[in-house]
């Protein structure tokens, strides 16, 4: 299987290209950071008889994007899987965010799956099938305090992947998101510790989930282990969102 991953320099995309090479799928990642991606898919090629490659592109340009699916056709000739990861987040109420964060967050989180998806979508149905999978949040379910751009985003592609699902159905394309909280990513991780241990605290298993538990249910969804699963918004939060809110009794 020929899979190809965006935002996959670290965190739970780079968790997910590890797993897929593990596996035996060809990868190919991409990112706008050219210096990372270089570094990571020479680490990830001495590791592995996988093919590994590397495109540095801004997805969130349809340019781009047409730059990304010439170079994969080249490379790999047909991408079986597609991996929608690529994100970031913007805090903040929402009379305190700026009109540039909420564009920039739609433009990363929501506009680059449009982009990609339609770009490898057509290839898809002539060669009568595929798997798409978008890193959505538990944040796009429910709501946070402070994060009103972010949970607008989010929640735009737990619905976005219903309305794929129902239309792609037919061409034996499975559409699926998956879903985590907080993870422990270089990123989050950058927190201090006394915010990383009210998360922990705040989870029924009393921890964050990883990349790799993430990346696990990535590979779930992309393959036919998942064959009967389409238009699902998978949950990976060890729990954190079951809770009605009452106190304990």
């Amino acid at each position: 299987m020929n899979v190809l991953i965006t935002g996959a320099t670290s965190g739970m995309g780079l968790a997910a290209a590890k797993l897929f090479l593990e596996s035996g799928h060809n990868v190919l990642i991409v990112d706008m950071n050219e210096q990372r991606g270089q570094q990571v898919t020479a680490d990830l090629q001495s590791g592995t008889e996988q093919a590994v490659y590397f495109y540095p592109a801004d997805i969130t340009k349809a340019e781009e994007v047409h730059k990304v699916y010439l170079f994969a056709k080249q490379k790999l000739g047909s991408i079986d899987c597609l991996i929608n990861n690529a994100g970031i987040f913007t805090g903040g109420m929402l009379h305190e965010t700026t009109e540039e964060a909420w564009d920039r967050i739609f433009a990363v989180d929501v506009k680059s799956v449009f982009l990609m998806s339609k770009a490898f979508v057509p290839d898809m149905i002539e060669q009568g099938g595929g798997t798409i999978v978008n890193t959505a949040s538990v944040s796009g379910m429910l709501g946070d305090y402070n994060m009103a751009a972010y949970n607008a985003a989010k929640g735009a592609l737990v619905n976005l992947v219903r309305a794929m699902a129902l239309d792609y159905g037919k061409y034996n394309i499975r559409v699926n998101n998956v879903c985590p909280s907080a993870c422990a990513t270089p990123m989050f991780l950058s927190n201090p510790p006394e915010v990383i241990e009210t998360f922990n605290q705040a989870n029924p298993l009393r921890r964050i989930c990883t990349p790799e538990e993430v990346a696990e249910a990535m590979y779930f969804l992309a393959t036919d282990a998942s064959r009967s699963c389409n238009g699902i918004n998978l949950e990976v939060t060890g729990g954190l969102n079951v809770h009605t809110g009452q106190p304990v009794q």
